[in-house]
């Protein structure tokens, strides 16, 4: 069948720039890294003491007073990952979030580490039927490597088929996931359900089950339910 409506891909090389692609595209890839910053605890000191200009120097010339690593670094990490250690700087890498704050205040200090690749976000889209969405992460991290056999098997060939055969006319991506689910995109892509794919509470306090999630299915003996719910 043919495709409902276009489909947009749009790539990022850093999670510095993303929201271009978060916002604007069926299928977003943003560059990522999952193993440790990479730290200079040298170039460190030497942001401290005034020797290297933070920011690139991009705000040189201006009368900013000293550099504060605990006012313009630290503090400003939405994880309050980082604090100072016998004078070294320290990251619980896995509180990690990639906000690239840190590394965009001391990019000689700090780098993205060795094991790189992407994280992709479905479903953003401008108003067309529905009002605008942004991207839902799908896929926290896959390597992107040639040929990418992988992704285009496992992340975009799947929902090409789901959008394909249950998208409506002029229908994107993003309105068929608002309206089917995030659940059904996740069973006709095979992904397992991440904390990081939510993106706000439930306000809905019910949970449905499906009958081959419950052990025994529907047909249940009630002498047994009832030893263990006794009137």
């Amino acid at each position: 069948p043919a495709f409902p409506y276009k489909f947009k891909f749009k790539f990022d090389g850093c999670p510095n720039c993303c929201v271009a692609s978060i916002a604007r595209a069926d299928l977003s890839f943003v560059g990522t890294w999952r193993d440790d910053i990479k730290m200079d605890q040298e170039a460190v000191q030497a942001y401290i003491g005034g020797e290297i200009p933070p920011n690139g120097g991009s705000h040189s010339g201006r009368d900013w007073g000293p550099f504060d690593i605990n006012k313009e670094v630290i503090n400003l990490c939405p994880t309050k990952c980082m604090w100072m250690e016998d004078g070294k700087l320290m990251i619980d890498n896995k509180e990690c979030t990639r906000c690239m704050h840190c590394i965009n205040v001391m990019p000689r200090a700090l780098r993205i580490g060795d094991d790189r690749g992407v994280t992709i976000l479905a479903g953003a889209k401008a108003p067309i039927l529905d009002g605008a969405q942004m991207g839902s992460l799908i896929v926290p991290f896959i390597k992107a490597e040639p040929p990418y056999t992988e992704i285009k098997e496992n992340v975009i060939e799947p929902i090409w088929d789901w959008w394909m055969e249950e998208g409506k006319n002029r229908e994107r991506l993003g309105e068929l996931m608002k309206r089917q689910g995030f659940q059904k995109l996740l069973e006709v892509t095979g992904f397992d359900p991440d904390p990081r794919m939510v993106k706000e509470p439930r306000s809905n306090p019910y949970i449905f089950w499906k009958e081959d999630e419950v052990d025994g299915g529907w047909d249940r003996d009630v002498e047994i339910f009832r030893e263990k719910h006794q009137r």
